[in-house]
């Protein structure tokens, strides 16, 4: 399958899970924790399964402790962020600092851009601005540096999803790995735990699909693009959502949610685009 479209099926799962996540946690359906540890757990019985069916048996796998370590870093500090952060100002800090964080990383190992590149950067990053900044408030510190530590997190889960030589297996155990993270931070916040059935339901649909096969469909595009272009690329998210929200929600269309997404997919284009080699 074409590494291009296991791309776009990857941010399209990722919009999806912004989707479950604001629904379940902006309405108060359940609380952080729970939604983290069952959204963890769903993923790794769901891939845990597909091994199962694939290998005729579960595969063996070695657990990366921080592969994992980032997994539940950015699951636990999106889900808490969200509490009190607004959904504008939370995408543009987590988006933002993934994209730092893998153009730095990419900057460091030696890779150079073109001017067409960095202006397709620029012109991702500003469409995104362009878009949340009407929603955007001053946000609370404590919620920004979590949203913020999520965004470290998965732009260095997603660097580390490059060297994978089997994305299935090793998603898999990454979300296995999770579990006893999850299960203690379940019994240090028991007393403040809020479930409801359409709570559950969206941190179910959230991990099964959302986050353990879209995180799977990611890992096995990784390798084929360069850490600027696997970042600039995941611009697309919040504006794939948004249109989502749009579709699903009823959220108003606007003007400005158009030419923001015209220019974040443009940009998007202007980086990852095939450069003419010279004869």
């Amino acid at each position: 399958m074409s590494h291009l479209l296991l791309t776009a099926m990857a941010m399209l799962a990722f919009a999806a899970n912004s989707i479950l996540c604001r629904m379940a946690l902006g309405e108060g359906t359940i609380d952080a924790a729970s939604f983290t540890s069952i959204r963890l757990l769903s993923g790794a019985l769901t891939l845990g399964a597909i091994l199962v069916y694939r290998q005729r048996g579960f595969a063996r796998g070695r657990i990366n402790m921080l592969s994992v370590l980032m997994l539940f870093s950015y699951a636990i500090c999106f889900s808490f962020s969200y509490i009190n952060l607004a959904t504008g100002t939370g995408a543009l800090i987590l988006f933002g600092t993934v994209q730092l964080t893998m153009i730095g990383y990419g900057l460091l190992q030696g890779e150079r851009l073109g001017k067409l590149a960095w202006l397709g950067i620029a012109a991702a990053f500003g469409g995104l601005v362009y878009l949340l900044m009407p929603g955007v408030t001053a946000p609370p510190l404590f919620s920004s540096l979590l949203m913020v530590i999520a965004g470290l997190a998965w732009g260095i889960y997603s660097l580390r999803g490059k060297a994978s030589s089997n994305p299935l297996i090793n998603t898999a155990w990454n979300f296995i790995g999770t579990l006893p993270l999850a299960l203690l931070t379940t019994l240090y916040f028991l007393p403040q735990v809020s479930l409801s059935s359409n709570g559950i339901m969206l941190a179910i649909l959230s991990g099964a699909f959302a986050s353990g096969i879209g995180y799977a469909i990611w890992y096995r595009a990784l390798p084929h693009l360069a850490p600027t272009h696997a970042a600039t690329v995941q611009l697309s998210v919040p504006v794939i959502a948004a249109f989502g929200g749009v579709m699903l929600m009823a959220e108003p269309v606007s003007l400005r949610l158009i030419i923001s997404g015209v220019v974040v997919l443009g940009g998007i284009y202007l980086t990852i685009r095939p450069v003419p080699t010279k004869d």
